[in-house]
């Protein structure tokens, strides 16, 4: 069986338009942005223009995306940024109970600094209802971070009801849309949000760079200190050969055409797996409002590391991991309710612009003689 690569919520190859964009700032273009002479002026115009490239994708203006070194900072800038600016107005902080640990751990950071962090469930579908997200509030609450579409599971959370609760509080909205991009509809006036995180690598860009949107206005303190770069928000020379990548792959993620193949594969291949196996296999994640191309499974009863394995040659992910012979659920199956005999069986398998119907094809027919012999 050939390689096939099904893990892209982790980490997608580089595109090869991204990487002929950035082919031209590997060699004589390696000036400074920051100098005004004429080697810093052809980097401070791709730095500029991948800006705008961003700014298409989300809806917003320019001076709205400031460029990181991924969506872990993006997160922590955001989480940070605004707990800091706004320590004397409260020290609130609402989230959800299924967040990546770029939002949780910086929120237990800040809970040793004296900040309070509430975690809002999840029902079992991993979707959050936003009347939780409303209780949760109080007058000290000066921040709600709430992902836009789970990374395990690929559950969309209904972002805009909550922007809408966010809104009439007067407090401000940040999701981690590290997953989301280029898979569903990101603008940011249609989200709500006054805070959004992106991860090149999640997008087809290269791993280290990343960007922030912070909305005119929204009140942040810089997370990295030193000279005045990205409008004194983000300390650090810029990139011009890594904000040029992500911005040839916010290009190809404002095309969500392939979105709808990616779909349709992915369907196929939940209709496979349920044909060849009934109730030995279960869905997890919303059946509906989940990313097009994410499909978290469970084998019932049995362990998906060892089925994993057992797959050789297929890249994707388990949701448990076995420490000395004890199968430990994910944090997001656990807060979903999953039955233990039921999320130790669990694998996420995500797809990507390159995915084919005879990969999926393999991989059912390959799954399908693995847990047939494990059943036996």
């Amino acid at each position: 069986m050939q390689p096939i690569y099904l893990d892209y919520n982790a980490s997608t190859p580089v595109a090869p338009e991204v990487i002929a964009a950035m082919r031209p700032y590997l060699g004589d273009a390696f000036g400074n942005p920051s100098s005004g002479h004429w080697a810093g002026r052809p980097a401070r115009q791709a730095v500029e223009r991948a800006r705008a490239q961003l700014a298409h994708l989300l809806g917003c203006a320019d001076d709205e995306v400031i460029f990181t070194s991924g969506g872990s900072e993006a997160n922590n800038h955001a989480l940070k940024g605004v707990a800091f600016a706004l320590k004397d107005k409260g020290n609130h902080i609402v989230t959800s109970a299924i967040e990546h640990p770029a939002i949780l751990k910086p929120c237990e950071h800040l809970a040793a600094l004296g900040f309070e962090i509430s975690h809002v469930p999840v029902d079992g579908t991993g979707r959050i209802d936003p009347e939780s997200v409303r209780r949760a509030i109080t007058p000290r609450t000066i921040l709600v971070s709430i992902m836009h579409a789970n990374n395990e599971v690929g559950t969309i959370e209904p972002i805009e009801d909550i922007s809408r609760i966010t809104r009439e509080h007067g407090i401000l909205l940040h999701t981690d849309a590290a997953q989301s991009v280029g898979k569903i509809p990101t603008r940011v006036d249609d989200l709500g949000v006054d805070l959004l995180s992106i991860a090149g690598h999640k997008l087809y860009a290269p791993k280290g760079v990343g960007a922030l949107y912070i909305r005119r206005g929204a009140p942040i303190e810089p997370l990295i200190h030193g000279a005045g770069h990205e409008g004194g928000r983000r300390a650090g020379t810029e990139s011009a050969l890594l904000a040029t990548a992500l911005g040839a792959a916010a290009e190809l993620a404002a095309d969500l055409e392939p979105m709808t193949r990616i779909r349709e594969i992915r369907d196929d291949f939940w209709q496979q797996l349920e044909d060849a196996l009934g109730d030995r296999v279960v869905l997890n994640g919303h059946p509906t409002d989940r990313l097009p191309n994410t499909l978290n499974v469970s084998f019932v009863g049995q362990v998906g590391a060892e089925i994993l394995a057992a797959l050789e040659s297929v890249a994707a992910s388990t949701g448990s991991a076995c420490h000395s012979g004890h199968i430990e659920l994910s944090p997001v199956l656990r807060a979903m309710g999953i039955a233990p005999e039921v999320g130790m069986g669990a694998i996420r398998f995500s797809l990507g612009r390159t995915t084919i119907q005879d990969e999926i094809d393999a991989v059912v027919a390959k799954i399908s003689e693995t847990v047939g012999r494990a059943g036996n």
